[in-house]
């Protein structure tokens, strides 16, 4: 199955990973977390290149986790604004970071912390409906009728 191909997968893991699949779109989605908005900033932080830039906020925009908005007019520039579901991927970037400290923590390593307390964070992905830690307790998969 190729990538086009997976929007269509039954696999909701599949079509997240059709919109942000690669490592640029979750970088952009962490540094957008942040407070970063505009082209050059992410630029800056990313050390992209421009092409590459401009492709992928074109398809996090289009794939709704981004908005662009417009900030200037002469000369016209725009800004890129999390949506709601932008917003509800930090959880995803905060695990798979906790996940990188643990088993890619080799040397210096940036720690993300509660603005307000300033501990650190800790996270970790429960089941609602259960309560249980999500991978403590067996999972499979239900496909659709």
């Amino acid at each position: 199955m190729n990538m086009k191909n997976l929007s269509d997968a039954f696999c909701p893991i599949a079509r997240g990973l059709t919109c942000v699949g690669d490592a640029w779109s979750m970088l952009i989605l962490r540094d957008a977390s942040l407070g970063l908005t505009r082209f050059d900033e992410f630029r800056k932080s990313l050390g992209i290149a421009p092409t590459i830039l401009t492709r992928r906020l074109a398809t996090l925009t289009e794939e709704g986790l981004l908005e662009k908005r417009r900030y200037s007019e002469r000369p016209p520039r725009d800004e890129y604004v999390l949506t709601a579901a932008g917003r509800d991927f930090l959880p995803v970037l905060i695990l798979l970071g906790a996940w990188g400290r643990q088993y890619r923590g080799e040397g210096r390593l940036a720690r993300y912390v509660d603005a307000e307390t300033g501990e650190e964070i800790e996270p970790v992905a429960v089941d609602a409906v259960t309560g249980a830690k999500i991978g403590t307790r067996p999972i499979r998969v239900a496909t659709p009728e």
